[in-house]
């Protein structure tokens, strides 16, 4: 890769620093000396004593727990919120800066020419409206909030870059690449880029468009099944086979992984990560009110599922200070807390998925001027495209002049150079099909999870309604419970409203337009529902006869129905009932299959059948239908599955639909192996049976091939592992962990590659009963720092589903505080 030698040569360099610094040092008992560690090591953040900050009121005193969790108390709101952004650049300042060069569209600057498209697609995505609009939005004091917090980030920056003192602090990421950590504006926590791909289904309306010009329709409807039903409503005019089904590449190309170089000295030799997970965006959350808690206070259950990572997306802090009292999770580079609770109220959230995108097929064509001055249809004429000239610095290379279009619907991502059925205007010279895209990240008050600042502060139902009406972005099923007793849940977010589908793309020319946005008072909600619980799982969470369409492309209710059937049979329950719910990896789709196999085994015969898939068969007959880590079941069934799909595909689709469409949904697959139909032929059981146990012996075959021969080693864990791969150095990465569960059980373990790559990274469960008898985890550690006791301190508790304390009052944080730091201003 491009800057691999690069990297090389600073790996070496920083090794022969650690070897100098350690001379002499003792290291680890039967430990093999690791330079870059040790040079990591050097460079932790000062956990204990005192330090200056300049912008500071007054002290702050800042007690981590022996988990790593900062807990912060001071005197003023100001104070609280600069020491908030001070101690999570501690811990995570390469991420932090790392998540404000994605989001402001600088990573070329880093990795080179390779970003240049995914810094120009990041700039497309800038909020460019009403500053005062767009503060409001989130809490009256926001405003005043994130400036302090970009204040304690850019203290802790001119500390790590002020002097020899302060570089030896710097992480170790920014000696590798050779690149410094900037100063933050308070523009940076607006990012709409962190909220781009939990908002929509743009991907999916480009999909969907190709199926429906290959197979029409209703074919498309029954191939790939909306959710609620919704018939596909192609707009007249909108040839949509013309329609680029690669036009959002660049949106796709922006969601991969950052492209680093890696450096051959560290083992990795550029391999690149594994593709982004289609299912790292669920989630589980419940509440259950006291009638059915062992306390008779509430519990509240959440376990949000994004791509697991090396540092963690989440990040743990409490935050003590006048009118704040709040501990949970949120994302480093935002202030507050989005997941935890205050003194009085506990919350979680898991993602609604409202369709807030749209794809517009636009006409432009030059005005005045050439490419110099473009003009789009829209309403009957053609109005100027509004331009943005930037520049993206390139490393390595000259700076790259780029021009940002923007139509009435959004930034043009894309454009084909041929008008081929568009209706055009006789006569148009030049004219050519752009693709704009329609985000609800345009409008004031989107930026991911800053609305939190307003919840933290809630006191009771009326009031977290109340700030629940602030969230936009991404929408979200936000659960409650309070002290009072009420529990609760609302499906908040900025839900546009059309007069189509949404589904499918849509011609700019003015016929189809957002009609503003769902009132807030509309919007799915409930408290202190009859069965005395609510349970949220990315499922259709729509009730009975509601009027209004928010989506239609709603994931697999497996997680869901799962913790409602749990939930629903129980009482007394407990925190620890909740931390097994938690950790759930029942597969109820295997009830129905896997005795499918067994049977057709059975008909076929032993003779038939080899030595493994003999046993792979026993294992199935005996199973009790859970993903355990440790069972042979479990693989044979996950393996036999993934090779079950593409010979299913090949019966139920035709050649033009499988390649639109190369899939299945999990409820197409069950009723095609539990009630084979005329597909599979003259005699579909029999054929049926074929097909099954043809990919039973592709999955035994498979298994030998990645596990070897020796069938004791063979469990599902050995296979399903979840690494933790640091993006630029091997010596910096973790042991990989087995995993059990699937993507659709409540342990939700999905991946690519049979491995583990999104998940549960942050779990809570709250107890309203008593705050201290509260659990966390947070894989696999508070700091982003290599060689902090925790950067992955918390590993082990996560790969054998255990939690630690989520301590709250002052006697027990003190009880359990392992470094005192104190924050004092700098006179």
């Amino acid at each position: 890769m491009m800057l691999a030698p690069r990297v090389a040569r600073r790996v070496a360099a920083v090794a022969g620093l650690a070897a100098s610094a350690l001379a002499g040092a003792a290291l680890p008992a039967q430990s093999p000396a690791r330079p870059l560690l040790d040079s990591a090591r050097l460079r932790v953040a000062q956990l204990d004593g005192q330090v200056a900050v300049p912008g500071l009121d007054s002290a702050v005193e800042v007690r981590r727990d022996r988990w790593g969790v900062p807990h912060i108390y001071a005197r003023t709101q100001h104070d609280l919120f600069l020491a908030q952004g001070y101690v999570a650049a501690q811990d995570r300042l390469w991420q932090l800066d790392m998540w404000r060069r994605v989001g402001e569209g600088r990573v070329a600057e880093v990795v080179g020419a390779r970003a240049v498209e995914r810094d120009r697609f990041a700039r497309l995505l800038r909020y460019r409206g009403d500053p005062e609009a767009e503060w409001r939005s989130y809490a009256p004091d926001a405003r005043a909030i994130v400036t302090a917090f970009v204040d304690g980030v850019n203290a802790y920056i001119a500390q790590v870059t002020g002097g020899p003192d302060g570089r030896r602090r710097l992480p170790i990421e920014f000696t590798l690449l050779g690149v410094d950590p900037e100063p933050w504006t308070v523009e940076v926590p607006l990012s709409r880029f962190a909220a781009l791909d939990v908002s929509g289904n743009a991907r999916n309306e480009l999909a969907r468009a190709r199926l429906v010009s290959l197979v029409g329709a209703a074919r498309a409807n029954a191939l790939w099944p909306t959710n609620p039903y919704r018939a596909l409503d192609p707009a007249p005019g909108l040839d949509l086979s013309q329609v680029d089904s690669n036009a959002l590449r660049p949106m796709t190309e922006a969601a991969r992984p950052i492209p680093y170089p890696r450096s051959p000295a560290a083992g990795a030799g550029g391999a690149p990560p594994p593709p982004p997970d289609a299912d790292a965006n669920g989630s589980n959350n419940w509440v259950v009110s006291g009638r059915l808690t062992a306390t008779g206070k509430p519990i509240v259950a959440n376990d949000p599922h994004r791509a697991l990572a090396l540092p963690s997306l989440r990040y743990l802090t409490h935050l003590v200070g006048p009118g704040w009292n709040v501990i949970g999770a949120g994302e480093p580079a935002l202030p507050g807390v989005a997941a935890g609770h205050n003194e009085r109220v506990g919350f979680g959230f898991t993602i609604v998925g409202m369709d807030q995108q749209d794809v517009y097929v636009e006409r432009v064509r030059p005005c005045g001027g050439g490419r110099a001055g473009r003009c789009v249809f829209h309403r009957g004429a053609w109005v100027p495209v509004r331009v943005v000239v930037d520049t993206i610095r390139v490393r390595g290379e000259a700076p790259r002049v780029v021009r940002l279009e923007f139509t009435a619907h959004g930034p043009i991502v894309s454009e084909d150079s041929a008008m081929a059925g568009v209706a055009a205007v006789a006569g148009a010279a030049g004219e050519r099909r752009a693709y704009a895209l329609r985000f609800v990240g345009s409008e004031p008050g989107t930026a991911a999870y800053l609305a939190s600042l307003s919840l933290d502060r809630a006191a009771d139902a009326r009031t977290f309604r109340e700030a629940a009406e602030r969230w936009k972005v991404p929408s979200e099923n936000l659960v409650y419970a309070d002290v009072d007793g009420n529990i609760g849940w609302v499906a908040a977010g900025l839900m546009p409203v059309r007069s189509w589908s949404g589904l499918l793309p849509v011609p700019g020319d003015g016929r189809y337009e957002w009609r503003g946005f769902l009132p807030f008072a509309s919007l799915p909600h409930a408290l202190n529902p009859a069965s005395g619980f609510i349970a949220t799982a990315n499922n259709n969470v729509l009730p009975p006869r509601y009027p209004h369409a928010i989506n239609f492309d709603f994931p697999s209710p497996d997680r869901a129905l799962r913790i409602t059937d749990v939930l629903r049979r129980g009482s007394g329950y407990t925190v620890a009932d909740f931390e097994r719910l938690q950790h759930d990896e029942y597969f109820a789709r295997a009830v129905a299959l896997a005795p499918v196999i067994v049977a057709a085994a059975g008909r076929r015969g032993a003779a038939g059948m080899s030595a493994d898939a003999s046993a792979a068969v026993r294992a199935l007959a005996g199973w009790n239908h859970v993903m355990s880590r440790d069972s042979l079941a479990p693989l044979v069934f996950a393996v036999w599955s993934e090779m079950l799909r593409p010979r299913l595909v090949a019966v139920r689709l035709d050649s033009a639909s499988a390649a639109a469409r190369s899939t299945l949904d999990p409820d197409t697959i069950l009723r095609m192996v539990t009630a084979p139909d005329a597909r599979f032929g003259a005699r579909p059981a029999a054929a049926r049976d074929s097909v099954v146990l043809a990919a039973l012996d592709d999955a035994v075959r498979e298994i030998a091939r990645r596990l070897g021969t020796d069938r004791s080693r063979w469990t599902w864990g050995a296979l399903h592992r979840a690494p933790f791969r640091h993006p630029l150095a091997d010596e910096l990465s973790l042991p990989s962990v087995p995993r059990g569960g699937t993507s659709t059980t409540v342990n939700a373990t999905g991946g690519a590659n049979y491995l583990q790559t999104s998940g549960a990274s942050f779990r809570e469960i709250l107890d309203l009963a008593d705050w201290d008898n509260s659990v966390a985890i947070n894989v696999p550690g508070q700091s982003g720092q290599p060689g902090s006791e925790y950067y992955d301190n918390l590993l082990p508790l996560w790969a054998e589903g255990r939690y630690f304390p989520l301590v709250f009052s002052r006697a027990r944080v003190e009880q359990e505080t392992a470094h005192v730091l104190m924050l004092t201003p700098r006179r």
